[in-house]
């Protein structure tokens, strides 16, 4: 998106300097006047330069900023856009121009989790972290209506620094909420077949956090801010089927842990066959074989201890 951000280009001078100069203008106008008007021998124009000097000086005072690192100055001249100062320092400037400070800052926004429908329509909490700062000041100021926004009182605009940038920060989190939203809604919660192999909130973390930060970086370009780093930090279902889909997902854990258990204690039994066969510790028939099948199946597969039977008989008993 184009931007009509630009550097200031007016007169800047050192502020060490005009202070000075002012502080001199404080001394010496204020002299000429007490002394046009306590010695009659001094010229009459005496008293006019001092009390213009005095004006002077007032308005001199009014000009002096100071910005520290990663601060800017949005300079405006009687409503028309000058420029963006951002230079650290200690500065005078025409104190006509009027000026509003902006934090350049890396800020943090932790978003309280949120309910929404996946793919599927089952209800989720989810939740996301967000590192943003402003780039933009031009956009931050004149394309989204933060100074309306960050109003302290009933018919008053807000314009200094915290009270813009708080009205930022709804922006921000406003916009994320609704960005959330979108990429939740369009994928499901998790793969529950296991079987389709679709992307999911649960098992895509990078591609998801990427996809919501490009929707943040979209939604937010227009108020000039940049997503330094977007991620999703909590996902969870939503109270109300939370107990059912931990059963389900309990469920099908056991499924899946029966199944390697069968398929090891199948495995498990063939070798102990093989072996007794090849090294003839025993000559088994079909019954007997089918008995010990049996018998090694309950052992391996059931979840209670076995308990040892000693058989004093013989096998052809």
């Amino acid at each position: 998106m184009e931007t009509k951000e630009k550097r200031f280009e007016g007169t800047v001078l050192n502020g060490f300097l005009m202070l000075f100069v002012d502080l001199v203008l404080t001394i010496v106008c204020p002299a000429l006047v007490i002394l046009s008007i306590a010695i009659d021998a001094v010229p009459g124009y005496y008293l006019v330069l001092g009390v213009l000097g005095c004006i002077l000086t007032i308005i001199l005072w009014c000009g002096f900023i100071m910005l520290e690192p990663n601060e800017a100055r949005v300079i405006t001249w009687f409503g028309k856009y000058s420029g963006t100062f951002s230079e650290a320092g200690y500065y005078w400037i025409n104190p006509f121009y009027g000026t509003k400070t902006l934090s350049m800052r890396a800020r943090n926004l932790d978003a309280e989790p949120i309910k929404v429908n996946d793919k599927v329509g089952n209800p989720v909490m989810i939740g996301l972290v967000l590192v943003w700062k402003l780039k933009d000041t031009y956009k931050a100021l004149f394309e989204v209506d933060t100074q309306t926004m960050a109003k302290q009182v009933q018919g008053a605009v807000g314009t200094d620094v915290k009270s813009i940038m708080n009205a930022l920060e709804k922006f921000v989190r406003v916009q994320s909420d609704a960005a959330l939203r979108q990429v939740a809604g369009q994928y499901a919660y998790d793969d529950e077949d296991g079987s389709s192999g679709e992307l999911t909130l649960r098992s895509g973390s990078d591609e998801i956090n990427q996809l919501l930060e490009q929707k943040l970086d979209d939604r937010l370009a227009l108020a000039g801010i940049e997503v330094v780093e977007a991620r999703i930090n909590y996902l969870a279902y939503a109270p109300e089927i939370a107990a059912v889909m931990l059963r389900r997902q309990q469920a099908s854990a056991i499924i899946t842990a029966r199944e390697k258990i069968v398929e090891g204690a199948v495995s498990m039994v063939k070798m102990a066959l093989d072996k007794l066969s090849k090294e003839e510790v025993v000559e088994l028939d079909d019954d007997k074989k089918a008995a010990m099948v049996s018998n090694l199946l309950v052992v391996l597969c059931g979840d209670d201890s076995a308990q040892p039977v000693v058989n004093t008989g013989t096998l052809n008993h």
